[in-house]
């Protein structure tokens, strides 16, 4: 029984890096939805990015300030700048780019795009120096294999959608959902090039965000500091961003609607719990481990659309989505065995630590001896010379001569 419960530890513990990320991507894609529904009702999604990380300050700042009263490290000018180019790639460019792209377009399409995000937090973390690229290994080839099937499935999302799949369900969705989604697919074709542009420079940015929140991590060790200053830092550059782009003080507006649920779940769940979740994943597993499970958000985003907003799903939907799962398992395989390879070279490696240490203290105990045993000699030494000598003048006898015969010529 205890081998039992011991092996469903091991299992369980192992396991709790992509059971977080899973259940992540499921927050996402429910943030997805509420967002949507919100937009379309009139809300400014640059009024939305404030509230949503001014909730997300209010939620992990009790945490923060109370587990981490005495770990929370020094903020120096270095990493306060991170902090702010975090808030900036976070906050106010990638979620303001991408809510504008989710309006022009679907949660589905968005998600589809979205699905890029591996194979740029790839590409920038070999150029960063943070993933080692050795093609040689199978492991490497494995990851290579991946992002391309990944960016194929989400480009073949994009570009093609052939027959309408029907599912059972979609058939009895409120005829109102239905009209808002076929406007929404008008609207969408028309401002497919402008919401494109806009989502592929927000997952340029999520993707930039990855890499400067791991090597931020690495100095300032206080994760839930770490994400609340940052939610603080975007809600202030996200209210002057707000100034800027409306005019009109009835955008700030908020009751108690969908616009009110919508800022609530998305800082709470997508921001705070995010960031604090991802930023302890990737501090085991590295940015390119979080960012692959990116495609399952547009799985789930696609049947809860068509659920809840009776979006259609296309044939090119169904067949990208079999290119986004056979790559994500692609990646995650090459970084499994990666993350076995350095664990098996660590427990190797331990052993050796601790003998060189060992060796490396007999080896210290031995000289300390020899030095000892020196410095009782030259003490002995010291000691001996040290000791008055008295002078006897005293007769030295003369030994006897001998007659030696000398040799004859």
């Amino acid at each position: 029984m205890e081998g039992k419960l011991g092996c469903f530890a091991r299992f369980f513990l192992s396991s709790k890096p992509y059971i977080a990320m899973i259940c992540l991507q499921f927050g996402y894609a429910g943030m997805n939805i509420i967002t949507k529904v919100s937009l379309d009702g009139g809300m400014s999604h640059y009024v939305l990015v404030v509230y949503r990380h001014a909730f997300a300050t209010a939620a992990i700042a009790p945490f923060a300030i109370i587990l981490e009263r005495n770990i929370r490290p020094k903020i120096t000018f270095s990493i306060f700048m991170q902090m702010f180019v975090l808030g900036l790639l976070g906050p106010v460019i990638d979620q303001n780019f991408y809510y504008a792209g989710l309006k022009f377009t679907s949660p589905t399409f968005s998600c589809a795009m979205s699905n890029m995000l591996p194979a740029m937090t790839f590409v920038m973390a070999v150029l960063c120096r943070m993933e080692k690229l050795n093609l040689r290994t199978v492991r490497s080839q494995a990851k290579v294999v991946g992002t391309i099937f990944t960016v194929a499935g989400a480009m073949l999302m994009t570009l093609y959608k052939g027959n309408v799949v029907e599912l059972f369900w979609t058939k009895h969705v409120h005829p109102h959902y239905a009209e808002t989604t076929s406007a929404t697919s008008d609207s969408s074709d028309k401002e497919w090039v402008t919401g494109s542009i806009l989502l592929i420079i927000a997952t340029f940015a999520w993707a930039s965000f990855f890499i400067v929140q791991n090597v931020t991590m690495r100095r300032y060790t206080a994760p839930l500091s770490l994400t609340c200053l940052v939610c603080f830092i975007g809600t202030l550059q996200s209210i002057v961003v707000t100034f800027v782009m409306e005019h009109k003080p009835d955008v700030w507006t908020i009751g108690w609607d969908m616009n009110l649920l919508a800022a609530a779940y998305a800082g709470i769940v997508s921001s705070s719990i995010a960031y604090y979740v991802q930023g302890l994943v990737m501090e085991k597993r590295g940015p390119v481990f979080v960012t692959a499970f990116s495609p399952l958000m547009m799985i789930i985003v696609a049947i809860m659309g068509s659920f809840i907003l009776a979006e259609k799903i296309y044939m090119g939907g169904v067949m990208g989505s079999i290119l986004i799962v056979i790559g994500l398992y692609s990646v995650l395989w090459g970084k499994y065995k990666e993350y076995k390879e350095k664990e098996l070279a660590e427990q190797i490696l331990d052993p050796v630590k601790t003998n060189s240490g060992n060796n490396n203290n007999n080896n210290q105990m031995m000289i300390d001896f020899v030095e000892a045993n020196d410095l009782e000699m030259q003490k002995d030494v010291m000691y001996k010379t040290s000791v008055p000598t008295i002078a006897i003048s005293a007769p030295i006898p003369t030994p006897p001569m001998i007659a030696v015969e000398a040799p004859r010529v």
